[in-house]
């Protein structure tokens, strides 16, 4: 199969043809595996967000209209079912609803380019609500309105939570490099 997905696949999704629909599980498993995981504390609830993700794929992708990218498209089909998955598990994700920013000293501290794994690790100790909001914000590409919409909160509640998972990133970073609050 050619990079691009071919259109007898998808058209065979569309039709519920399980070998189009295995092959287009195996074209695009590895990256919406990639979005589970850092929607997921769990390695296991990461395969059971991805199975629920495919399922809802294939049960909706003739909603798929042709604007913009296929795989756009699912990655937000997969945001969704993480999301879900820690609401119907009963995972609450523990934002406050404080309205107002206040705004956090700029310690002219700036992401050093870090790898995935790093990156992943990190994401992995913050707590969820922050973890979540970062993601969709900063990974996923969410405006505050559309993040508050999602999550059932308001705006301000949404760059508030942002605010403090920057802080928290930075803090954990910091200390996985042997500095505490910023310095040695």
């Amino acid at each position: 199969m050619s990079k691009q997905l071919d259109e007898k696949i998808l058209r065979g999704c569309i039709n519920k043809d399980p070998k189009a629909q295995e092959a287009f599980y195996h074209f695009f498993a590895s990256a919406m595996y990639g979005v589970c995981v850092r929607y997921c504390s769990q390695i296991e609830d990461a395969k059971d967000v991805l199975q629920e993700g495919f399922l809802k794929v294939f049960d909706k992708i003739g909603q798929f209209e042709g604007k913009g990218k296929l795989e756009g498209w699912l990655r937000q089909v997969f945001v969704r079912t993480a999301l879900e998955h820690y609401r119907s598990n009963k995972q609450h994700l523990n934002l406050t609803g404080i309205e107002e920013i206040a705004e956090v000293e700029d310690e002219n501290w700036a992401m050093i380019k870090l790898g995935q794994q790093e990156i992943l690790q990190i994401m992995n100790e913050m707590a969820f609500g922050y973890k979540t909001i970062l993601n969709l914000y900063a990974v996923e590409g969410y405006s505050h309105a559309e993040i508050a919409e999602l999550l059932g909160i308001n705006e301000g509640t949404s760059k508030s939570q942002l605010a403090r998972a920057r802080h928290q990133f930075k803090n954990i970073w910091f200390a996985k490099q042997g500095y505490k609050n910023g310095k040695n």
